[in-house]
């Protein structure tokens, strides 16, 4: 993987995005970020999950969209291929999740200013980072030859099994509550799927998917955003974990929080 493009506003963003990497995965030994069920009102504002859900991915589409759309080679045939990746992911996490969403009516808001604010800035260095590479492949790696490389087969099917990870495990808890009648329990204990092994299955497919998205293209913005969702979604796995088997003392003893029969 190279680091040095030459493109002194790139080469500045992706060493922020490291620099926020750190910042996140040190922050996690310390506090979860406030949305669901770890949302606080200490922190000021809070906005309706459906809201701060969209406001905060918005930028993986609008930002990616116009930094690909700038680059000479938004049409070439494996520049498109990344881009139809990345539009799947966010086309699930930043328009279909969050419209999908089941709230009780009138409970309060719970997605934190903060958290809306620093996932923008993420989401908008994540869609400049990597809608600005797809277009311009600074290191001519993107030719068609690199679709039949390993490195692209095995990290797309990472990804797919990642991300269906994620849409199954999402759908579980969300029918958790029946569209009819939102107004009933506010949480249950999931089962089926990924649930069978673990209390977070949505975060694992979460860390899998983008595992997968940082090998098929072999560049460190794919890295940088793995590890900020590691350094964000493997300490919320944990204190999820914790939560169920305070709230419910039915919970079963043999789900891990985040790896089967490891974590």
């Amino acid at each position: 993987m190279h680091w040095y493009t030459g493109n002194t506003l790139y080469d500045t963003v992706l060493t922020a995005a490291f620099a926020f990497a750190a910042f996140v995965i040190i922050g996690g030994f310390f506090a979860q970020s406030s949305y669901g069920r770890f949302s606080t009102t200490k922190l000021g504002l809070n906005l309706n999950p459906k809201l701060g859900w969209w406001l905060m991915e918005i930028p993986a589409t609008v930002v990616f969209l116009i930094s690909y759309l700038a680059g000479p080679n938004r049409f070439e045939p494996t520049s498109l291929v990344l881009a139809g990746i990345w539009l799947l992911h966010y086309a699930n996490r930043g328009w279909f999740f969050p419209l999908a969403i089941r709230q009780a009516p009138g409970k309060r808001g719970t997605f934190n200013i903060s958290v809306i604010v620093m996932g923008m800035l993420v989401t908008s260095m994540h869609g400049y980072l990597n809608g600005t590479l797809f277009s311009h492949d600074f290191f001519g790696q993107y030719t068609t030859q690199w679709l039949t490389d390993p490195r692209f087969l095995v990290g797309l099917v990472i990804y797919l099994c990642g991300f269906a990870l994620l849409v199954n495990s999402e759908s579980i808890v969300r029918n958790l509550r029946e569209k009819g009648s939102p107004g009933g329990a506010e949480y249950r204990i999931p089962f089926g799927g990924g649930f069978r092994f673990v209390t977070s299955p949505a975060y694992l497919g979460e860390i899998i998917a983008w595992s997968g998205f940082a090998l098929l293209t072999w560049a460190l913005p794919g890295v940088a955003i793995l590890l900020i969702t590691a350094g964000n979604l493997i300490p919320r796995a944990l204190g999820t974990h914790r939560w169920y088997q305070d709230k419910f003392p039915e919970y079963p003893t043999d789900r891990k929080a985040l790896i089967p029969y490891v974590l």
